[in-house]
Formats: C-alpha cells, sequence, structure tokens
C-alpha cells in the first residue's frame, strides 16, 4: 500500500536549497517515489501556516524507510537540516 511523505519547509538558505532540490530527484526515482505536491498550501482552519508544503509517494512504508535511511540520502539530510526548517510526518493509506 502506498505510503506518502508529508514535508513541511521554510529554507532559508537558497545556494542550500537549490542543491538539495538538483540532487534530490536521482535518488528519490532509484527509490520509485514521485512528487505530488511542493508549493504553497492554503490553510483552510487551525493555526498551522507553513510556507512550503511537499508531499511525496511512495510505493510503501518500507520504500519510505528505504529511502529515508539510505546511504545517497544521508548527505542531503544533513544538507536539509543546515538550510532549512522542517517537519515531516509519515502516513500509510488506508486500506481500500
Amino acid at each position: 500500500m502506498p505510503a506518502y511523505l508529508i514535508v513541511e519547509i521554510e529554507w532559508n538558505d537558497s545556494v542550500k536549497q537549490k542543491e538539495y532540490r538538483e540532487a534530490l530527484g536521482p535518488i528519490l526515482a532509484k527509490h520509485k517515489a514521485r512528487t505530488l505536491y511542493a508549493g504553497e498550501a492554503e490553510v483552510l482552519e487551525g493555526s498551522w501556516k507553513p510556507s512550503r508544503v511537499v508531499l511525496l509517494e511512495f510505493p510503501s512504508k518500507a520504500a519510505l524507510h528505504g529511502w529515508n535511511n539510505s546511504d545517497e540520502y544521508a548527505p542531503l539530510i544533513r544538507l536539509r537540516k543546515s538550510g532549512a526548517r522542517t517537519n515531516i510526518v509519515a502516513v500509510e493509506s488506508p486500506a481500500q
């Protein structure tokens, strides 16, 4: 069953943002993930005010964790953490 990564990200370093985005695509493809959305969010209710939201889809939660714990993604985690503030959650698609 598909799994999704929901990311709230606020970059404070545009050079690191560019480097991260350019390197991320091939790693996501290797793990059979795809970006469903990346952009601004419209707040309909509540106090959460994310500046940018990214929604990634993975074939499974195991694939999501495989990507997140992979050797090739590790340097990008450090890059992201040094140039952005993030909140990240993972969810699985409910059974149909």
